[in-house]
Formats: structure tokens, C-alpha cells, sequence
């Protein structure tokens, strides 16, 4: 067996202090790789023993920890639930137990337990590690930190769709095999390297790979920062565009021509005459008759607009505005698409990760809403609250967790309302939000959202001024995250090179 160890990104490590722990215990593994020979985990182990699966409860006979309980390598015990186990034997945790996470995004996190109540017991998620009584526990640990421990975890974890180890997995990772009492004066000069005259080298090298590593994270937080006033520039033109600053003074203020005014006046006269039409059918999905909507007042005007364009409703401007399922219908592995919020991007609309649902289902939402192409779908709860994307197909589909803007394709550009959703996302996120509340766009407040509206055929030139700017803006993204991109492959290679010795890639092969 072979092993390569690697800087492994780990969202729970995050910290530059954490990050820089795990690298020098690395370093001494390398070291201890090179100079010793190879066993697996299992050599130290007394036991492994999986939690107990049982809920948790407010009261019980026993304290049960889970992972969620362990942060920053502490338990909060006043804090851990209780549930009834008759198996206390087996389950009981004694101090300089390991507690290893073995599924979900913190898989192979560990624990050393000490102080605990004399009830507590694990839950099922976690995997109990007892070592043999000869084996120094600091030494282990600084293994269980170790990108070359971790190296090894996430090559486990690869191709499954739930990260997740088990006992048997772990017994097998590699370590160098050491002797009782040679552990113990390894962790002693350890703990004072700088003093430690048998560990000069590792000293060196540890302070080498550490400014490689601060090195690249500087550059990584100027790319950061540079994605970051990207992002600022794309507000800023968008920001622009809706006041009319992207043109050229308009020739209306000189030769007349429809304003935004008469614009609106068209659309509502348009609607009207849609919900006259279907009216007397009473059919699900036909217009009907809506309450009026309240004036927009000084206060709510967020910014200036050139006079010929006009402030309305979003509601004003629409036919309809409707959202889709509220409950989650039945999936099936083929019948008509089915998308959920998550799979409404700004770019685009997921139609490769859509689900399936059968006719009767389909056919409630559908006759609801009718999503046609061009029309905007809008995020309304959760995360991505506020999202835009425009239908881009012709098929049928139903909808979960998302409004629907349905409007006049011919008096207003799709794209361009759009861009106005994109400039105010953020604005409506924050504002749902306030209060620790789930963030939630009613039909309510989609309807009496401000918005600008220009003539039809500025509309087209913000459209396609904005499309050249979003372009340049792209570009420039790209281009950052290519350097982001390489910069991550040679902080790869050069930390490899530097834990590992001489070689790009140095593997340890299995003696014995």
C-alpha cells in the first residue's frame, strides 16, 4: 500500500491557526514516514465500538453526545441531550476515549473525551476509539490533525454521495510504527521544537512549508478580494443602467415619442382587456380582476430616473404573479419535469438535476401557473430568495418554492427586468431576513415591488449595454479564477514537494 499526503481544504479547518497546526504535525509525520516503518492505525487500537442509535430526549438515563454536540474540539455537557440506554457497558465513555465523526461533512473529525459525566454515552454517527494502554495519546492525536491523516480520509470518502468511514476503514490508514517509548520522547520534543536539538531540521522545515503556506494565502485573499470588486462592478453598472445613466440623453425630452408614462398606460390597457376576454370563462389560470395596488410614495423611491421614464408596481406591469407547489408532490424516475428552488440559478435554469412528477400533479401546478418561454421565475423562500432566471424552454414543467412574473414579452424586455432583480436580490435578502426570520417573497410584496420603467426602446439599449458590460465583467471573473485556480495547484504542488521531501510525490511503500 501507498499513501500520498496532501494539503487537504477542510471547511471545518479554517482557521489560519488550525490550518497551520495540522501542517506542522504533517511535517512530523513526514519525517516519522521517512525514518520508521509502516503499519496501519489498527497497531494501537485496543477497540473500536460504533455509538448507540437511539433520539435524543430532554430527560433519560444516560447523556448522548453527537457530533453536533463537539465544537472546537470541546463538548458543552449541559448542554448534550439524555436518552434511555440498557447498554451502558458498551457505550460508557471513559476519559482518553476518541470520538471520530463517520458521516456527513465533518467525517473523520475527532474528539479526545475527558471530564465526562459518568452517564455519557455516543450516538450512532460516531466511531469510539480506545487505545492500547502502552500508546502515548498526544501522539495519535497529532496523527488524527494531520494532512496525512487526512489524506488518506478523503480518498476513503471519494465517489460516495454521503461522505462517510467506518471502523474497519479506519483501522486500516497508515502510520509509522513506533515504539512506547519512542512516541513519548517524540511528543515531549514536539511541544518545545524550537529547543529540541534531535527535531532542528523539522523546525526549519516546519517554518518553511508554513510561509509557503501564508504566502499563498495572501494571494488568495487578493484574488478574493478582486472576485469581491467584481461583484461591486457589476452593482455599479447595473446600478447605473436603472437610473438611465448607461444613455445617451433620450431624443423624447427633445422630440416626443411614448415615455415610460404612456408605456404603463399601454400595459395596463393591454391586461384589462386580457381579464375583460377571460373573465366570463372562470377558468383555472385565466386573469382576474385584482386589487389596486397603492401609489408608490417619495419615500419608497430608492433612486433617481430620468423624467420621461416612470415608477410602478411590479404588479402594474405584470399579467399575473403567481408562485407554484407549496407542498412537495410525489417524485417519479420519469414523467413531466419538476424544479425546485435550487435548481434556479441567474444563469440558468438546472433542467439537468430536475425531478419528475406524474400527470395528475403536474397538471394542478400547470393549469395554475402555464410557465411560458421568456417569462421570469423568481426564488421566493429560503437562501437563494430573490434569485431570477428566464424560462428558457418551450416543454411543460411545474415548479416548487418559486414565483412566476408573467407579463407582456412585446411592451416589456424580459432581460431587462431581469438585470432589475439581479441589482436588488441582495437588498430584498437582507430586508426578509431581518429578525432572524426564514426569508419569504409573498405575491404580496413581489407585486409591490418599485420598479423603473424606461420606453420600450431604451429598455433594449440598457438590455444590450448591460450585455456588453456583464460580458466584460465575466471575462475578468474568469481570468481571476484561473489564477485562483493555478495558484491552488501550485500551493499543491510546493507544500507537497516540502511535506513530502525531494519528490512532487513521495510515497511510502509497505514494508514486511
Amino acid at each position: 500500500m501507498s499513501i500520498e499526503i496532501k494539503y487537504i481544504p477542510l471547511s471545518f479547518i479554517n482557521t489560519e491557526e488550525e490550518i497551520l497546526k495540522q501542517i506542522k504535525n504533517t511535517v512530523l509525520f513526514s519525517h516519522l514516514y521517512q525514518t520508521f516503518e509502516e503499519t496501519s492505525l489498527n497497531h494501537y487500537l485496543e477497540s473500536t465500538q460504533y455509538g448507540y442509535n437511539a433520539p435524543s430526549s430532554p430527560s433519560g438515563t444516560h447523556q448522548l453526545v453527537r457530533i453536533t454536540d463537539i465544537n472546537s474540539g470541546k463538548v458543552n455537557w449541559n448542554t448534550v441531550p439524555f436518552c434511555d440506554c440498557d447498554a451502558e457497558d458498551k457505550y460508557l465513555l471513559n476519559d482518553d476515549d476518541i470520538l471520530v465523526a463517520r458521516t456527513g461533512g465533518t467525517t473523520g473529525k475527532s474528539f479526545i473525551v475527558n471530564s465526562a459525566p459518568k452517564n455519557a454515552i455516543f450516538a450512532s454517527y460516531l466511531i469510539r476509539l480506545r487505545l492500547k494502554k502502552e500508546v502515548n495519546l498526544e501522539f495519535i492525536n497529532l496523527y488524527l490533525n494531520s494532512y496525512a491523516f487526512w489524506s488518506q480520509i478523503v480518498e476513503m470518502k471519494s465517489g460516495s454521495s454521503m461522505p462517510n468511514v467506518n471502523a474497519e476503514k479506519l483501522k486500516t490508514l497508515r502510520i509509522p510504527k513506533i515504539s512506547s517509548k519512542e512516541q513519548n520522547e517524540f511528543v515531549t520534543s514536539f511541544k518545545n521544537i524550537e529547543k529540541a536539538k534531535n527535531l532542528h531540521s523539522l523546525f526549519d522545515k516546519i517554518n518553511e512549508v508554513e510561509s509557503l503556506f501564508l504566502n499563498s494565502k495572501e494571494i488568495v485573499n487578493e484574488l478574493t478580494h478582486q472576485l469581491d470588486l467584481i461583484k461591486q462592478l457589476r452593482q455599479a453598472f447595473l446600478r447605473e443602467a436603472m437610473q438611465g445613466k448607461l444613455l445617451a440623453p433620450s431624443p423624447l425630452e427633445r422630440a416626443g415619442g411614448e415615455d415610460g408614462q404612456q408605456l404603463l398606460a399601454k400595459i395596463k390597457a393591454e391586461k384589462a382587456k386580457l381579464i375583460a376576454e377571460n373573465l366570463p370563462a372562470g377558468k383555472a389560470g385565466k386573469l382576474k380582476k385584482e386589487k389596486e395596488l397603492p401609489p408608490i410614495t417619495d419615500e419608497e423611491i430608492p433612486f433617481e430616473i430620468p423624467k420621461h421614464w416612470a415608477w410602478c408596481r411590479l404588479g402594474e406591469i405584470c399579467n399575473k404573479v403567481t408562485d407554484g407547489f407549496h407542498n412537495t408532490p410525489p417524485k417519479v424516475s420519469s414523467g413531466f419535469p419538476y424544479i425546485a428552488a435550487t435548481q434556479v440559478k441567474s444563469d440558468k435554469i438546472d433542467w439537468d438535476n430536475c425531478n419528475y412528477v406524474e400527470e395528475k400533479f403536474h397538471r394542478e401546478l400547470y393549469n395554475k401557473t402555464t410557465p411560458k418561454k421568456g417569462e421570469i421565475l423568481v426564488v421566493n423562500i429560503g437562501a437563494g430568495c430573490g434569485t431570477p432566471s428566464i424560462i428558457d424552454v418551450d416543454f411543460e414543467f411545474s415548479f416548487k418554492n418559486t414565483a412566476i412574473l408573467k407579463f407582456n414579452q412585446d411592451l416589456i424586455y424580459n432581460k431587462y427586468l431581469f438585470y432589475y432583480f439581479i441589482l436588488r436580490k441582495d437588498e430584498f435578502y437582507i430586508n426578509l431576513t431581518k429578525g432572524g426570520l426564514q426569508p419569504f417573497l409573498s405575491l404580496k410584496i413581489l407585486n409591490e415591488i418599485d420598479f423603473p420603467l424606461p420606453p420600450l426602446h431604451e429598455q433594449e439599449q440598457i438590455v444590450n449595454k448591460l450585455g456588453e458590460l456583464m460580458s466584460f465583467c465575466d471575462s475578468l471573473e474568469q481570468s481571476i479564477k484561473e489564477s485562483q485556480a493555478y495558484n491552488e495547484m501550485l500551493l499543491q504542488q510546493v507544500l507537497r514537494e516540502a511535506l513530502q521531501g525531494k519528490d512532487a510525490v513521495y510515497v511510502i511503500q509497505e514494508k514486511g
